[in-house]
């Protein structure tokens, strides 16, 4: 009798039946002889260094998977080359039951197993991917796996080292929030000698965003002005972000009317700015901005605030041999002239004003075109004071104390008392019966015979002497 056992090698799936030589009727074989023949050639088969298996996972371990490759063999992948990232836990590269692609690092270590590398089959099988993908010039994706100095790993089979620069249309500082995230490049680079895999998200979006980024330059005018975000700041301006993909540079010499020494006194990153469009370059595909072009000329202003003549506070900042430099405004300085520092003569602008010393100066002239104002410092005190109003004054002769005129009146000059006519004689007036009639006062004029008080014969008031003037030359008329 004959009997059947099962232990022959697996080939394909199929069992291979082994002849018990006890028996005397020999089972049907499955295979035909060149398929036996091919199955006893493979059990023998050996491998060496650098050749491709594949096989299904039968064991994970903390540093090691088991891997079944057939021909009653099995080969062990360490932890470190199961895949590019570092420090993985094998069980979240692998499961139990996989079927995995792997390379053989080396044919027998001292336990009589095969040393294989899972992340190395990859690596072979990934470059010549990527170089079919670099020459047809279409795009790779991966995960971000790490962030290293200057930009970003992927792993697309292999590292691929993606440029910070690159990562989007206008560079990004803080990388971190992309790991995890699937990015979509370009292949702009490949050394395999060096290992080297270089990737350009950057060209992929500027690819894909050419047609609406063409468009959005086209729309953009000259004099216009536009919202936008400042994207980044470099030693020779600032590049604000306006939309659709395009970046415009706001030189250094049009962020302010001031002087600025770095863009960083003028902007920040993530500034919001409006900005004015100086030029569009279609062919470069590159916009020139300003800054300063949104605001107003600190000249106009000074201009529209100030009047010539008008006297104004300032800061000498610079003494030349011709004179001082006066800051009136921001962003504009004066000229004071060595001849209108002071009323005197001066050789040097020091010997009246010094550097940093405030100071009231006059606007004598502004010319805007010319970016010219003159100012005077010794003109600050021509200002018109109203003369002191004169009141009528006699002054006496100066006469001994004792021969001084009283008070209220004043001494007539003998020429003002001759020079006046004498009046022709008036009968005197009837006294009355019971009182007899004054005798005349000779030479000398009597007094007004309203009953004023008679004068002296040395002293006479002057309003006697007018009215008396007054009544002979209408008596004489």
């Amino acid at each position: 009798m004959h009997r059947v056992v099962d232990g022959g090698p697996r080939v394909r799936g199929r069992s291979c039946w082994k002849i018990d030589t006890e028996e005397t009727q020999v089972a049907e074989p499955d295979y035909t002889p060149e398929e036996l023949a091919q199955a006893i050639e493979e059990s023998l088969k050996s491998f060496k260094d650098g050749d491709l298996v594949e096989g299904d996972v039968v064991k994970v371990d903390r540093d090691e998977v088991l891997l079944d490759i057939g021909y009653k063999s099995e080969g062990v992948i360490p932890s470190k080359e199961l895949s590019i990232r570092h420090d993985v836990d094998p069980s979240e590269v692998v499961k139990l039951g996989d079927h995995i692609e792997a390379l053989v690092l080396q044919t027998e270590d001292k336990e009589g197993r095969l040393i294989l590398s899972k992340k190395r089959a990859q690596y072979e099988r990934a470059w010549s991917r990527i170089e079919g993908i670099m020459r047809s010039g279409e795009t790779i994706k991966g995960p971000v796996i790490e962030v290293v100095k200057g930009g970003l790993i992927l792993d697309v089979g292999l590292r691929g080292f993606l440029p910070a620069s690159l990562v989007e249309l206008r560079r990004v500082r803080d990388l971190h929030p992309y790991v995890g995230q699937e990015l979509e490049a370009k292949i702009i680079e490949l050394d395999r000698n060096r290992n080297n895999v270089v990737l350009s998200r950057r060209a992929f979006l500027e690819e894909s965003q050419s047609e609406g980024r063409k468009a959005f330059l086209e729309s953009l005018k000259k004099g216009e002005r536009r919202q936008g975000v400042v994207s980044s700041i470099v030693n020779f301006g600032v590049f604000v972000d306006l939309g659709g993909g395009v970046d415009g540079l706001v030189h250094v010499s049009e962020l302010s009317w001031k002087h600025v020494e770095h863009p960083s006194e003028v902007a920040t990153v993530g500034q919001e700015v409006e900005v004015e469009v100086l030029d569009v370059d279609l062919e470069r595909e590159r916009v020139s901005l300003s800054l300063k072009a949104t605001q107003e000329d600190p000249w106009r202003e000074f201009e529209r605030k100030n009047q010539t003549g008008e006297v104004i506070t300032g800061q000498v900042t610079k003494l030349v041999p011709f004179g001082a430099f006066v800051r009136v405004g921001e962003g504009v300085e004066g000229l004071v002239h060595i001849s209108e520092l002071a009323r005197e003569h001066v050789e040097s602008p020091e010997e009246v004003v010094q550097v940093g010393e405030q100071v009231r100066v006059k606007v004598v002239d502004v010319d805007v075109s010319r970016r010219r104002i003159s100012l005077s410092i010794k003109r600050v005190g021509d200002e018109v004071v109203a003369e002191p109003e004169i009141e009528a004054e006699v002054e006496a002769e100066a006469v001994p104390e004792e021969q001084a005129p009283p008070p209220g009146r004043i001494e007539v000059p003998q020429e003002v008392v001759d020079a006046v006519p004498d009046a022709p004689e008036e009968p005197a007036a009837a006294a009355p019966e019971a009182e007899p009639a004054p005798a005349p006062v000779p030479e000398e004029p009597a007094a007004a015979a309203d009953g004023g008080e008679a004068a002296s014969d040395e002293d006479v008031s002057l309003e006697a002497i007018l009215e008396d003037l007054k009544r002979r030359e209408g008596r004489s008329g």
